[in-house]
């Protein structure tokens, strides 16, 4: 692959909207009709509601069929019903299986033919390609290399583009990989780069010093305060990326606005709250997502209307600065990292973005995690955040709540009139290194938790 190109796949990522959403239009037929033949869950679904699958021609008709969750998932694989009713394929033609975390109950099981696998790998590669990364490049992934398909499809896509994985799979590697390899790029969390960030500085190795030139974080939502942080830090671009089993892999391009969905292979809708139409583009809804398959092509696992359980917003449809045709969305947030007080959602985010304020940052490590207590019938509601303080001896306390405060009210007016009134408190504790509760706690902890 030359590296001085700017795209991967420059025919379909540059494609006309109007050859493009014509395309979409005929998978969209094709894999309706591979459903219909191959996927018992569709075929059962069909019959049991008279739908005749040759009348779905358009995203548009995909109304008609249901909108399906991981539960629905479960409810259809063993030990639930014999069978694995989402299987598309013959066991023949399924190269590797995959489960979920399974945090919810019984992990949901999912089945990847070789022709998947080459899908999934293009998708990353175009996502790499973009954002400037090509042959000669070292890139370190530090994301599961087991049931999780991320890693695995990252390293896929590297061959294509002429670069060399250092697959350490965790954050936590020997210093000596940066300084020996020399990688010109890591893939990460947001935390895990900023405690690499300081084991290297405490080593004395400067971040910006190492040959690093480009960050990728995934696997979560965040803040852009905390992306310009770890871009401070390190020198260098930070780029997002979101994707699953299910086969997201949306990622940013070096415009850095708003994260490109491979609209060929993927097909992304954004539902209102309640799953019962599309919502206008700039408004904000459900993630669901449905496989598009190419004429032809074998999937082994086939889902249509997938309700994600993650938020976002379509940006625009437009042509991107860099060239690319395909729609862009604003990066997705978790609905169970959502809570509600006084009627007001907020995220996890909303809480990242006002600890990553600038000044804060003079006395933060960044680390930081939340807690709700109390409710509605408790006459009031009280968020504790805990911050983590490079020195407990010397920080200014009222600054950070000074900061957080106004952060955080800014886009929530309800809350600041609840703060005002005193059914919604905020209270502050801050922590030494290691002093949170998630340093306790095994896997990615949850830094924003309902103990109402």
């Amino acid at each position: 692959m030359d590296s001085s190109k700017p795209y991967f796949n420059s025919e379909i990522e540059t494609m006309d909207r109007g050859e493009l959403d014509a395309l979409i239009e005929e998978r969209v037929r094709y894999t309706v009709k591979y459903a219909a033949e191959y996927s018992p869950f569709y075929r059962k679904w069909f019959e049991k509601h008279n739908v005749n699958p040759a009348e779905i021609k358009t995203h548009e008709d995909l109304l008609d069929l249901p909108v399906i969750s991981g539960k629905t998932i479960r409810e259809n694989q063993p030990p639930e019903v014999k069978e694995f009713m989402f299987k598309s394929a013959g066991w023949e033609d399924v190269f590797t299986i995959h489960e979920t975390s399974g945090t919810s109950g019984t992990p949901k099981s999912f089945f990847l033919t070789w022709e998947d696998w080459e899908r999934y790998a293009e998708k990353y590669a175009r996502i790499f390609r973009s954002q400037g990364f090509g042959s000669g490049d070292r890139v370190i992934v530090c994301a599961s290399y087991g049931m999780n398909v991320g890693a695995n499809t990252m390293t896929l896509a590297a061959r294509h583009l002429g670069m060399s994985i250092i697959p350490e799979g965790k954050c936590t590697f020997p210093l000596r990989v940066i300084e020996v390899y020399k990688p010109t790029g890591i893939v990460g969390s947001v935390f895990k780069l900023l405690n690499l960030a300081r084991r290297m500085q405490t080593e004395g190795i400067n971040p910006q010093e190492s040959g690093l030139n480009k960050l990728v974080v995934g696997g979560e939502a965040f803040a852009d305060e905390s992306r310009d942080y770890l871009s401070e830090i390190w020198g260098c671009p930070v780029y997002n990326i979101y994707g699953s089993t299910e086969g997201t892999m949306c990622g940013e391009c070096n415009d850095i606005s708003g994260l490109h969905v491979p609209e060929d292979v993927v097909h992304l809708d954004v539902y209102n709250p309640h799953i019962e139409n599309f919502v206008p583009d700039g408004e904000c809804g459900r993630v669901i997502l449905s496989t598009l398959l190419p004429v032809g092509a074998k999937t082994g696992n086939l889902l249509l209307n997938y309700d994600t359980e993650d938020t976002t917003v379509v940006l625009t449809r437009k042509p991107c600065p860099c060239g690319r045709t395909h729609m862009k969305i604003m990066t997705p947030q978790r609905e169970a990292e959502t809570f509600w007080v006084e009627g007001v959602p907020f995220n996890r985010v909303d809480v990242e973005r006002s600890v990553f304020q600038r000044e804060n940052m003079e006395y933060l490590t960044g680390e930081y995690e939340a807690f709700l207590y109390g409710g509605e019938d408790e006459g009031e509601t009280v968020l504790r955040v805990s911050m983590e303080c490079e020195n407990l001896e010397n920080f200014d306390r009222d600054l950070i709540k000074e900061n957080f405060l106004r952060t955080f009210f800014r886009y929530k007016p309800p809350l600041s009139r609840a703060h005002l009134e005193g059914t919604f408190k905020i209270v502050f504790n801050f922590t030494g290194p290691l002093g949170l509760e998630l340093n306790k706690i095994k896997g990615r902890p949850k830094r924003l938790v309902d103990r109402r």
